[in-house]
């Protein structure tokens, strides 16, 4: 169960949730810069060693699975998953709350995480899975052959720009919440900003509606 340490903070991540978090990061930035370094003219002739930006690039991208999937062996990840997977009615007043313009906590009341955290990675989550999909496809030219080549071009090269732009939004998030970032870094967060910006996560602890198993590994 979330308890609270001797400075009265908060358990919010395990460490096996926050290496998921670091690893998949790195990933996702390796993919990024390679492919920067691949497809934008000025960056390419600074780096050069195209051969060694497409390899990586690949490898990059086969690997990022790989962090979630091993996270899949901490019972914490699991119950956060299950959380990122449910919406409820509150959620949907946070969406409308997020609509209005409405920037009061106690008008956008959230869980361990709120309804755009939920999208978010939902809609990440997707957009990797495609990835890896139209990714195969140019690097295995035979594997569908019904699918051409330029077909998998074009959808991996839209959706790249749409991580980009999601990814720095993601970021500028984070960057304007450092109790968000402590907590994420050190695991633990202030109990006066979980009951600020998340009060119905402590809520469903104290009352025992969702099973949290953050402080094992």
């Amino acid at each position: 169960m979330t308890r609270p340490d001797r400075t009265g903070s908060v358990r919010r991540f395990s460490t096996a949730e926050r290496l998921v978090h670091r690893a998949t990061g790195v990933l996702m930035l390796l993919c990024l810069v390679t492919a920067a370094c691949m497809y934008l003219g000025p960056l390419a002739l600074l780096v050069g060693r195209r051969e060694l930006m497409i390899r990586v690039h690949e490898w990059s991208g086969i690997a990022l699975p790989v962090p979630f999937l091993l996270g899949l062996f901490s019972p914490a990840f699991r119950a956060d998953l299950r959380r990122i997977n449910r919406f409820a009615v509150y959620d949907r007043q946070w969406l409308r709350a997020v609509r209005r313009r409405l920037m009061s906590p106690d008008a956008r009341p959230a869980g361990k995480f709120n309804a755009g955290q939920k999208i978010y990675a939902g809609w990440i989550a997707g957009a990797v899975l495609v990835m890896m999909f139209t990714g195969l496809l140019m690097w295995f030219t035979g594997l569908l052959p019904f699918i051409s080549r330029t077909s998998a071009i074009f959808v991996h090269d839209l959706l790249a720009w749409a991580i980009t732009f999601v990814l720095l939004g993601h970021m500028r998030k984070a960057f304007q919440d450092p109790e968000a970032r402590l907590g994420m870094r050190t695991g633990y967060v202030s109990r006066s900003w979980a009951e600020r910006y998340h009060s119905r996560w402590l809520r469903e602890e104290r009352v025992g509606t969702v099973i949290n198993e953050a402080d094992k590994v």
